[in-house]
């Protein structure tokens, strides 16, 4: 790892208040993730300049209690499944120097795995959360596009690209995880999902229809990891050639040209640029415009065929890798093993997919296996709770309830008390505004901070630009108890005639002559 180990700690620990739930645990950044005061590379040593503000992702997890121990080696620019094409050296598998650990997220793996870290941020564009996942026996989670936030990565395909996890256990990673997750309004690709609720009793599990060409170890591997499956789960044989079609797309078209864009001009002949990178990435710059729409043509015409699979089961079971190659084997073919890798990783992110990686049987060498649980977008939280009953661990507990509350003031985003919303597992759902008939007061004390009253009589306005924020069920007291009066936790209805609840103003705090309303926000007032 670079940087200064446990430089970084949450204004909210210094702060004196409620740990979070990640209090005490550290954690490693890949290299294209930001960290303030630390150049972010993508494995570039030209890149020299230290990032002024941490990542979105990384500043969620410093507010829930967590500290940076450092930033770690990958594939340059976040290109490749492999670990070996970085100018600081290869990473090797941490069970076998001859194996490679995987790329490009290779050296958050390998530091979780040999316990200098509790968990590790990577990114995951065309399986790089997951592979080194399955060669190190991590636990690896893929989020939905969007949910996680990507401002502060060095884009690698940008519409695609998502901010991962590798943790020893899923509990671990799944803890992380509900932190990581939050809509950021500055990242373009974020989005607001429902999450499918996870499935009660014996999951239905897709798996290949026909047998895979997996390297021998590899293949008795999975046939345990089958059998396994089966004694927890009903497992359904689908046909998923139409998924392994749309991961061949991947380095071709619209997406190759895309990897161009984002840092094509860094590819020139200087001995700091990887020469596989370079032949990779130098092939987007000739791709045309009607190549790049045949690209999304045929993604199109794959993912209404693979559609089918989806029917009737709760997610898709495969192995992570064909294969697990060594060192020499990649220096041969560099770009061949590569290819081979993402078979059955590549086409995630294209078919608008979330995903996990955990550990299933060793291989008879002793290596790890690793296996994936795939499905549509919002499901995260569905193939988790199947991950555990695979895994034998119990199901995650941050899955099983949360309240929405309305924040008007302190507590928004940017705002002084945010990072106590984060610490509790708070993620931002939405913003939107009051229902017309409420009225924002000042109210004075050591934080300024607004309150909001419904009136009876009155003209009606806009109504008032609040931030709906969903928490754990279980931390609701707990902030709860935060709030001094005259501010309360109460109902408040919100213009689209949803009831949450919110900050609401007792009558003692509701000044007239206090009366910002007509600002239309907290934010508006507070820049007047």
């Amino acid at each position: 790892m670079s940087g200064q180990p446990t430089a970084w700690i949450s204004r909210h620990v210094l702060a004196g208040a409620d740990l979070g739930p990640l209090a005490g645990l550290r954690f490693a950044v890949k290299d294209n993730i930001a960290v303030a005061g630390v150049p972010t590379t993508a494995a570039d040593p030209r890149r020299t300049t230290p990032a002024a503000a941490h990542a979105h992702v990384v500043q969620r997890l410093l507010d829930a209690g967590a500290s940076v121990a450092g930033t770690t080696n990958m594939d340059q620019y976040a290109t490749g499944l492999v670990g070996t094409r970085s100018p600081y050296g290869l990473c090797h598998a941490v069970d076998s120097p001859d194996h490679v650990s995987g790329g490009s997220s290779s050296g958050s793996a390998v530091v979780v795995a040999g316990g200098e870290v509790d968990f590790a941020l990577g990114t995951d564009t065309a399986g790089s959360g997951r592979v080194p996942a399955a060669f190190n026996g991590l636990v690896g989670i893929k989020p939905s596009r969007g949910l996680v936030s990507a401002t502060g990565v060095v884009p690698a395909c940008r519409s695609l690209d998502c901010v991962t996890v590798f943790a020893r256990t899923l509990a671990t990673a799944r803890t992380a995880y509900e932190v990581m997750v939050g809509h950021d309004p500055h990242d373009p690709y974020a989005r607001l999902l429902t999450q499918v609720s996870p499935t009660e009793g014996r999951a239905r599990i897709a798996v290949p229809l026909t047998p895979l060409d997996l390297e021998p170890t590899h293949a008795q591997a999975w046939e345990a990891a089958l059998a396994a499956a089966a004694e927890v789960a009903e497992l359904v044989p689908v046909d998923i050639g139409p998924l392994l079609e749309a991961a061949a797309l991947l380095y071709s078209g619209p997406w190759l040209a895309e990897r161009w864009l984002a840092f094509g001009a860094a590819m020139d002949e200087g001995p700091e640029v990887d020469p596989t990178v370079r032949t990779i990435v130098r092939a987007g710059a000739t791709i045309t415009g009607a190549e790049t729409f045949a690209g999304f043509h045929q993604l199109a015409q794959l993912a209404q065929a693979a559609s089918g699979v989806w029917l009737g089961v709760d997610a898709l079971l495969l192995p992570v890798t064909p294969e697990h190659p060594t060192i020499a084997e990649v220096d041969a073919d560099p770009i061949g093993v590569n290819a081979r890798l993402g078979r059955f990783t590549n086409m995630t992110n294209l078919l608008d997919l979330c995903a996990i990686a955990f550990p299933g049987p060793r291989r008879v060498d002793g290596l790890p296996f690793g296996v994936q649980l795939l499905a549509p977008a919002g499901a995260d939280d569905r193939i988790h709770a199947i991950a555990a009953d695979l895994l034998g661990e119990p199901r995650p507990a941050a899955s099983a309830g949360r309240i929405k509350v309305a924040v008007a003031g302190a507590h928004l985003s940017g705002q002084p008390l945010n990072a106590d919303l984060v610490a509790r597992g708070g993620r931002l759902v939405r913003s939107t505004r009051t229902a017309a008939d409420y009225r924002m007061f000042s109210v004075p004390g050591p934080l300024p901070r607004p309150g909001l009253t419904r009136v009876i009589d009155g003209e009606a306005g806009d109504g008032i630009e609040v931030e709906v924020w969903s928490l754990p069920t279980d931390a609701v007291g707990g902030f709860a108890a935060t709030i001094l009066p005259p501010l309360a936790l109460g109902p408040v209805d919100l213009i689209d005639g949803q009831r949450v609840l919110g900050f609401v103003c007792t009558a003692d705090g509701a000044d007239p002559e206090r009366d910002i309303s007509s600002f239309g926000g907290w934010r508006s007032y507070l820049s007047r």
